[in-house]
């Protein structure tokens, strides 16, 4: 069968012996055993530690596709680096974020396997010579490359997959060559700077940092991983005569390699490497061979986040790469230059480098220009893909681009997670939806169904009791229950707009301050994210919230009407406790900022309600659930684009509404930060006078749109109601329809839902 490959520098896989048990249909079994020998086992989960090997919303992708790529049979590889420090742990102390090293192997990994017997090597530096015998690249510094494979088993269809990660080794001559006599002990001491490759997760997302240990790490899986990929193609005889297959015609009917975003996209230039340089392969063929094998997926259009490399650091590290890219430059814009004569701003715009005072290599077109298939991850974003990120090249090649919009697995984020709703709906339709989400349609015969309703709303209520009883148990905050569970977890990032939670937080605070005797529907805020090291605002807005909480959740003639709490150290274990308690999600990008998200189709299919913005896989849930079934607000991609045309003047909004105006006098006051009252200048500068998410511009619209929504809450019949429309809507964002499209329209191969015979009965 063709083997598909999915590169990537994130998996971010979080606890594993839940997930085994359940796609291996032990849970009970264990769960019974455990209890037989006086444990609990829900106490022993806890113990083990989150796999936090990725940022956010990019890598929790990976994992999920890891999951359903098994679950549908396909022989489907998912590689990438096995990083000794993941994503770091966040404190929270006096209100600020603390960084602490997630040493997460501390205790041993029990679900890897090192394969020391497939160690590859890995070539760094040196120099380039063109020889009469072809190109050699010589002189390198050479790093090993050592797999752990941990097992991706599909759900209750005998099938296990693997996951590949490589961790960087110091061969045993490493520094102790000719030029270094005498200083043994200095030279074995230098082995940590080959093995830092694998050390640490960069903790960025949706940021471009470059550095050049960031541009090792991504040589440093591609190169491992191609090796590994042609040994393998080479090793298996698909009716070829040849002892060791030399033949590379039918690589890419047997090899798909998709890279999650730009961060592999070495591997165009490394196949081509190997390919002319060491099969010796004619280039021509070898680009033919490396477009029909490589397919690229986008995540972002902020500028910020593309990654473009200085010229000058490839140079160094790997000098032949540069060489090939120049080359593969060269020929794309002849191409363009034939079909544009004279358009030289079209062939600057095109080019995959960059001129200027430090010249660039643009990832991203290489990874358009090197792919047979380039995909967006949600409609808007794939639109916005075609008509301005890569608007040229979609005029070049318009067959190219396609949409695959994103999913999230059932089996972590419904059965494993919420195993209290996974029950009522198969008491109404049975177990099938597990393997089928587009089932839940069914659900909507039920919609009027009172002992439905009851149970639906019953299981979310002790969701939420189960949530609070651990936040008073973890961080010893007393939250109401009855309360409406109002929840952003993500990443915190200027264009996802927790400035505009905290600014309705501060609204209802001072509508209650003013009129204490009126009754008001109670909410318990919830915003729980990490923000990267470097980020600044990011850690300000962290304060913000921290320090807004402060003053609110202390305030007598408050009461239990509102609280605001700051979700510690967000990671996936903690989304699957915090996402089933839910009542109101929030997605509340900027309009064209988000490309897809997917904690939102969490959300969705664990019975919360969406107020949201029209952006990212908002767009095609409320298209799939009714407008009207979610709180929609805000500006659209277009009033964005008028908006900035026209200038967006953040003063005019706070002249004109007297609730932001007096929100930001609290901020800028000091009011929240009474010890130091200047401690928030930066983000209220940032808001008045340089602010690229408008979030001022969407201010009143929301507002008005959480009156709705509290409107809602207060007819729990009606609410349930629209939950349970949300759930039985939901059934297009498993990620297992997503892979199916990958699988038919850029893979070229059909996923099978038969079950492999088990290994203890005999095959056929």
């Amino acid at each position: 069968p063709q083997r598909i490959y999915y590169l990537s520098l994130e998996f971010y896989m979080g606890r594993t012996l839940q997930n085994t048990m359940v796609n291996l249909g032990l849970q009970n079994a264990c769960d019974e055993a455990i209890y037989q020998l006086g444990l609990d086992l829900e106490e022993l989960e806890e113990i083990e530690e989150d796999a936090g090997l990725g940022n956010g919303g990019l890598g929790r992708l990976a994992a999920c596709f890891l999951d359903s790529m098994a679950t549908l049979g396909l022989a489907a590889y998912g590689y990438g680096i096995r990083y000794e420090f993941g994503i770091f742990n966040q404190k929270i102390v006096d209100g600020w974020q603390v960084e602490e090293a997630d040493d997460w192997l501390r205790y041993g990994n029990p679900w890897e396997k090192a394969r020391p017997e497939y160690m590859l090597p890995v070539h760094f530096y040196g120099r380039v010579d063109h020889t009469p015998e072809g190109v050699k690249w010589v002189d390198t510094q050479v790093v090993l490359a050592m797999p752990y494979d941990t097992p991706v088993p599909g759900y209750k269809n005998n099938t296990v997959n693997t996951m590949r990660l490589w961790s960087a080794k110091a061969p045993n001559d490493f520094n102790l060559q000719e030029f270094n006599v005498g200083d043994y002990i200095e030279a074995v001491l230098d082995r940590n700077l080959a093995e830092n490759i694998s050390r640490v997760l960069y903790p960025n997302d949706n940021f471009f940092e470059g550095k050049e240990l960031r541009l090792k790490q991504e040589y440093f899986v591609v190169a491992a991983t191609l090796q590994d990929i042609i040994r393998r193609f080479k090793s298996s005889k698909f009716g070829c005569r040849d002892p060791v297959r030399t033949c590379f015609e039918t690589f890419p009917d047997k090899v798909a390699i998709q890279l999650n975003d730009t961060h592999p996209a070495l591997s165009i230039p490394e196949l081509m490497r190997i390919l002319v340089d060491v099969e010796k392969v004619d280039w021509d063929k070898a680009w033919e061979i490396t477009k029909r094998t490589c397919a690229y997926t986008n995540h972002t259009v902020l500028p910020e986040a593309l990654e473009r490399w200085p010229v000058s650091m490839f140079e160094k590290l790997l000098p032949r790469h540069l060489e090939i890219i120049y080359a593969l430059n060269q020929m794309h814009l002849d191409r363009v230059a034939a079909l544009y004569p004279g358009d030289i701003d079209r062939l600057r715009r095109m080019s995959v480098i960059e001129e200027g005072d430090c010249k660039r290599i643009n990832m991203a077109h290489l990874c358009v220009i090197g792919s047979h298939a380039v995909n967006g991850v949600a409609r808007i974003h794939s639109d916005i893909v075609k008509n301005s990120v890569f608007k040229d090249f979609y005029e070049l090649e318009p067959e190219k681009f396609q949409n695959k919009t994103n999913g999230i697995t059932p089996r972590r984020w419904l059965l494993l997670c919420n195993p209290g709703l996974a029950d009522v709906i198969a008491e109404k339709i049975g177990e099938d939806f597990i393997t089928d989400l587009s089932q839940l349609k069914k659900l909507l015969d039920f919609i009027n169904n009172e002992s439905f309703i009851r149970d639906v709303a019953k299981v979310k209520q002790e969701n939420k009791l189960k949530f609070a009883a651990y936040l008073e148990e973890q961080y010893k905050v007393k939250i109401n229950p009855s309360s409406m569970f109002d929840v952003q977890v993500k990443r915190i990032h200027e264009y996802k707009r927790q400035l505009l939670n905290c600014l309705h937080a501060i609204t209802l605070y001072n509508r209650i301050r003013s009129n204490p005797s009126k009754s008001f529907v109670p909410r318990t805020i919830m915003i729980g994210g990490k923000a990267a090291p470097g980020y600044h605002m990011a850690k300000m807005i962290i304060k913000l919230i921290t320090s807004i909480g402060e003053v609110i959740n202390n305030d007598p003639c408050v009461g239990d009407k509102l609280k605001v709490i700051f979700l510690e150290n967000y990671r996936v274990s903690l989304a699957e406790k915090v996402i089933p308690a839910a009542d109101l999600s929030q997605q509340i990008s900027t309009a064209g900022t988000e490309a897809s998200g997917t904690g939102n189709m969490k959300f969705m299919v664990n019975g919360a309600l969406t107020i949201g913005t029209m952006d990212g896989a908002n767009v095609e849930m409320a298209e799939e659930a009714g407008e009207e079934n979610l709180f929609i607000f805000g500006m659209r991609v277009e009033d964005v684009e008028a908006l900035d045309r026209q200038g967006y003047n953040a003063q005019e909004y706070y002249q004109r509404l007297p609730e932001l105006r007096q929100a930001i006098d609290q901020i800028s006051s000091g009011f929240f930060s009474p010890r130091d009252p200047g401690c928030f200048r930066d983000v209220v500068n940032m808001l008045m006078y340089h602010d690229r998410f408008k979030v001022f511009a969407d201010y009143e619209a929301y507002i008005k749109c959480q009156g709705q929504v509290d409107q809602l809450f207060m007819d729990p019949r009606e609410w349930t109601k629209k939950v349970i429309r949300n759930i039985a809507c939901s059934g297009k964002f498993s990620s297992d329809r997503t892979i199916m499209e990958y699988a038919r329209e850029i893979w070229g191969v059909e996923p099978s839902a038969t079950k492999i015979p088990p290994p203890n009965l005999p095959r056929d």
